[in-house]
């Protein structure tokens, strides 16, 4: 009998798609197909790889009426945000507008004897695992870039956004990319990791759980795959003695809330100066009040259900067993709150690093605020953790944030902004964040590899 991945909708337990698993003779033989049609894809010029791939995103966005209500459906993001096209187009233009530095030749100089010269060369076939919660996105950041440099895409999508990679394909094969150059795939695990430990790809992009990264770096041990991890974080926030405090109370608590907190840059955790901190906890407590938990196809849901039950069961247990530890909540339970997906938000003071919501990442709706006294403090603080994707400064004063970023264990520094990818800087982390770099011209530098060309000329 032939295994199934089903999409569990949070808005109602549904079972709202069901795509059947490849077999791993199946998965290999697509693989091939994908190594077939690289070379040649390769081959064509580079502004018609850029012009194709552009096409291909303009026809997401021709789709974007539909995808909007599937999203959420498939994890429950309100439809009153309108997907993620904005963004996605956002990445994917200006990879395409950097494509010819990116990719150039790097010329080392030449003269009456050689000429030598440094070319960016595709991996071959590029395997991009995305995940649920930003699944359009994610994907492109890799996707495009991908596709602009030569390579065959094979996309794998997280089982609970089984209807995004079949979007995807369906948008760029119209526009003319072959079938062949970028596939989409329902894979489970162990299919996954047996492909990979075959050296079926030139380079794997994973985002998604550390336990996940670390199959993906266990599979292709001793293969010399190249990989790329995105594998989440517990991002700070620090907001000092001279910052704008409206501004820092809304950014920072949107930035831990929106899409109910599921997201890997979101804002974890809070560090507050000792002078503000009444003030911002005061405020905060007032915005999310004013949440509206819901059915995420109300266009009046501001706040919408978990994409899961079982993660808005670790949220829950994440707060409390902090409460237990002596922390102060400080939002009553919602009306809406069924005990399962649909979550009430929260707010937690008198938190320590001693308690899990502090430490473990919560990927919810639920935020820890703590006191502080001077720099040294918060950035003791912020780098206490096992995770460096993005840390978020809140002050006037520029270069007393750069000094601070310059001492922070983490991939982004933010000032006065938080919760944002820019395109044109390395998405990157360290520590369990995980290893390498996407999009910006170091994308590109990661999608390629270096080939160095040591040319004597005949006498």
């Amino acid at each position: 009998m032939t295994k199934t991945l089903r999409c569990i909708s949070p808005i109602d337990g549904s079972v709202y798609a069901e795509r059947p698993i490849l077999e791993i003779e199946a998965a290999t033989a697509l693989v091939r197909r994908a190594a077939s049609a690289q070379s040649s894809w390769a081959a064509r010029p580079l502004q018609e790889r850029v012009d194709l791939v552009m096409a291909g995103v303009a026809a997401v966005g021709a789709m974007n009426d539909e995808i909007v209500p599937e999203l959420a459906w498939q994890m429950g993001r309100p439809v009153r945000y309108g997907g993620e096209f904005g963004g996605f187009e956002e990445r994917a233009a200006y990879m395409a507008k950097i494509a010819g530095d990116g990719l150039a030749d790097l010329d080392i100089g030449h003269d009456d004897q050689f000429k030598r010269i440094i070319k960016r060369v595709p991996h071959g076939v590029v395997l991009v695992v995305a995940p649920w919660n930003y699944p359009y996105m994610t994907a492109i950041n890799t996707v495009a870039p991908a596709l602009i440099s030569g390579n065959a895409v094979v996309l794998k999508h997280a089982t609970q956004t089984l209807l995004v990679g079949e979007r995807m394909v369906q948008a760029f094969h119209s526009v003319g990319i072959p079938e062949a150059v970028l596939q989409n795939v329902f894979l489970d695990h162990q299919t996954t990791s047996s492909l990979i430990a075959a050296k079926s790809f030139g380079f794997v992009n994973f985002t998604g759980s550390v336990g996940g990264g670390k199959a993906i770096e266990q599979a292709a041990a001793g293969t010399f795959t190249g990989i790329g991890l995105e594998l989440g974080g517990k991002d700070p926030g620090y907001v000092m003695e001279d910052a704008d405090l409206d501004a820092a109370v809304d950014t920072l608590i949107d930035g831990a809330m929106f899409n109910s907190g599921q997201c890997c840059c979101g804002i974890e955790r809070i560090y507050v100066t000792d002078s503000l901190f009444d003030e911002f906890v005061e405020k905060a407590v007032t915005i999310v009040n004013r949440y509206k938990l819901g059915n995420p196809l109300d266009p009046d849901t501001t706040l919408g259900p978990m994409a899961h039950n079982r993660f808005a069961q670790e949220v829950r247990a994440q707060t409390s067993e902090a409460i237990a530890q002596g922390a102060t909540a400080h939002i009553e339970t919602f009306a809406e709150d069924d005990g399962g997906a649909y979550l009430s938000p929260q707010i937690l003071t008198n938190v320590t690093h001693d308690m899990r919501v502090m430490r473990d990442e919560s990927f919810g709706p639920v935020v820890g605020i703590m006191k502080v006294n001077d720099d040294a403090e918060a950035t003791d603080l912020m780098n206490d953790s096992d995770f460096g994707l993005t840390a978020s400064l809140w002050t006037k004063d520029l270069e007393r944030a750069e000094r601070i970023g310059d001492a922070i264990e983490t991939g982004t520094v933010f000032m006065n902004r938080c919760d944002y990818l820019d395109p044109s800087l390395c998405w990157t982390g360290c520590k369990d964040t995980g290893r390498g770099g996407g999009l910006s011209i170091i994308g590109y530098h990661n999608l390629t590899r270096p080939k160095s060309y040591h040319l004597k000329k005949a006498v």
